[in-house]
C-alpha cells in the first residue's frame, strides 16, 4: 500500500464509486478514474501502475454491471463474448506497450477522445435511440469483432480510459443496438479488456494490489446502482449522463493542463 493520506484514500474511494456508476450507465467510468489515480498516487508513481491499478479496481465493477444487465436486459451473450475475446487478446496487446508510456502523454490524449466523444453524440441527436428490427449479420458481427474487439481493446489496454464509451459508441453503430442494450454489450466485452489487460500488468508488477481492493469494493457498488438506473431509465437517460460527464471531464482536464 503507498503512502497516501487519509483524505485522499477516501477522494480515491468515492472516485471509484462514482466511476463505477458512470461506467455502467455509458462506459468511461476510467475517464474519472485514471486521472484521480494519476493525481491521488505518490509523485514519482509510474504512469503503468496507476494503469494497472486502474483495471484492478475497474474489472469488479464491470463485472457486478455485466451481470446485472444479463440477467434483466435482452443481451446476445454469445455475440458479446465472441467480441469479448478478440478484445482480451488486444487489450493484452496495448498493455504490453503501455509499459514505458509517461503520465504527460495520457492526458492530453484522454482530453482529445472526450472531446471527440462529445462532438459526435451531439451531432448525431438519434443516435442510439431504437434498436434495428433485424439481428445483425455476419459481416457486422465481423467488423464488431475487428473494432471493438481488436481495435478498442488494443486502446484499452495502452490507455485506457474511455473504452466503455468507444464501445457503446461502435457496438450502437455498427450492430444497430440501442443504446441501452449496447451498454449491456459493452459490459461484457470490457471484462474481457480488462481482464487481458490486468493480466499483462499483473505479471509486469504494476498493480497495487491492496490500494486496488478498497476501492474496488466502491467501484463493484456504483456499477450495480448504475446498471439498474439505466436499465429503469432508458437510452435517453444514457445519453443524458453521457453528455454531462464527458463535458465535465473535459473542463476538469483544461484546468489542471493549463490553468492550475
Amino acid at each position: 500500500m503507498p503512502d497516501i493520506a487519509l483524505t485522499t484514500l477516501v477522494v480515491l474511494c468515492l472516485a471509484a464509486a462514482a466511476a463505477g456508476w458512470i461506467d455502467a450507465v455509458v462506459g468511461g467510468g476510467g475517464l474519472l478514474l485514471l486521472p484521480a489515480l494519476l493525481l491521488g498516487l505518490p509523485a514519482g508513481t509510474p504512469a503503468a501502475t496507476a494503469l494497472g491499478t486502474n483495471k484492478a479496481v475497474a474489472i469488479v465493477g464491470t463485472t457486478g454491471a455485466a451481470v446485472t444487465y444479463v440477467r434483466k436486459a435482452p443481451v446476445d451473450v454469445r455475440t458479446a463474448v465472441r467480441i469479448g475475446l478478440a478484445a482480451l487478446a488486444g487489450s493484452m496487446g496495448g498493455a504490453f506497450f503501455a509499459a514505458g508510456m509517461s503520465t504527460e502523454v495520457l492526458k492530453p490524449v484522454i482530453m482529445a477522445v472526450l472531446i471527440g466523444v462529445a462532438a459526435f453524440v451531439i451531432l448525431k441527436p438519434a443516435f442510439g435511440t431504437a434498436p434495428s428490427a433485424a439481428p445483425p449479420s455476419r459481416r457486422r458481427i465481423v467488423a464488431a469483432i475487428a473494432l471493438a474487439g481488436v481495435g478498442i481493446g488494443f486502446y484499452d489496454g495502452l490507455i485506457g480510459p474511455g473504452t466503455g464509451t468507444f464501445l457503446v459508441l461502435a457496438l450502437t453503430a455498427v450492430l444497430h443496438l440501442d443504446l441501452v442494450s449496447a451498454s449491456a454489450t459493452a459490459k461484457i466485452v470490457n471484462v474481457c479488456t480488462n481482464a487481458g489487460a490486468l493480466a499483462m500488468f499483473a505479471w509486469q508488477g504494476a498493480v497495487l494490489w491492496q490500494l486496488a481492493a478498497l476501492m474496488a469494493a466502491f467501484n463493484l457498488v456504483g456499477g450495480m446502482v448504475g446498471a439498474r438506473m439505466a436499465l429503469k431509465k432508458g437510452s435517453g437517460f444514457v445519453r443524458i449522463v453521457l453528455l454531462v460527464t464527458v463535458f465535465a471531464l473535459v473542463g476538469k482536464m483544461a484546468y489542471e493542463q493549463w490553468l492550475a
